[in-house]
């Protein structure tokens, strides 16, 4: 059961902002959410629908449509700057 993910340009754009061993951390938490889009550095978020995944000091904020197996990705960046 593999989803497909989905990364709009403006998140795109977030990630090539980050520096570059965060980056690829966070490109090897994208591909494992392929196989596995709820792992245990992810959380359902309360005020906001959607999950993020925790990655250091950064994070990764998704949706999942089980239906169609697609995860989007909403924001990337790092923690005291991604929930504003």
């Amino acid at each position: 059961m593999s989803y497909q993910i989905i990364i709009p340009k403006t998140v795109t754009k977030q990630l090539e902002k980050l520096p570059q061993s965060i980056h690829d951390k966070v490109i090897e938490n994208i591909i494992i959410l392929q196989e596995n889009p709820r792992p245990t550095n992810s959380l359902k978020m309360k005020n906001n629908e959607g999950y993020r995944l925790k990655i250091g000091d950064y994070r990764v904020l998704y949706d999942i449509d089980d239906k169609t197996q697609l995860i989007t990705l909403r924001r990337v960046g790092h923690r005291r700057e991604i929930y504003r």
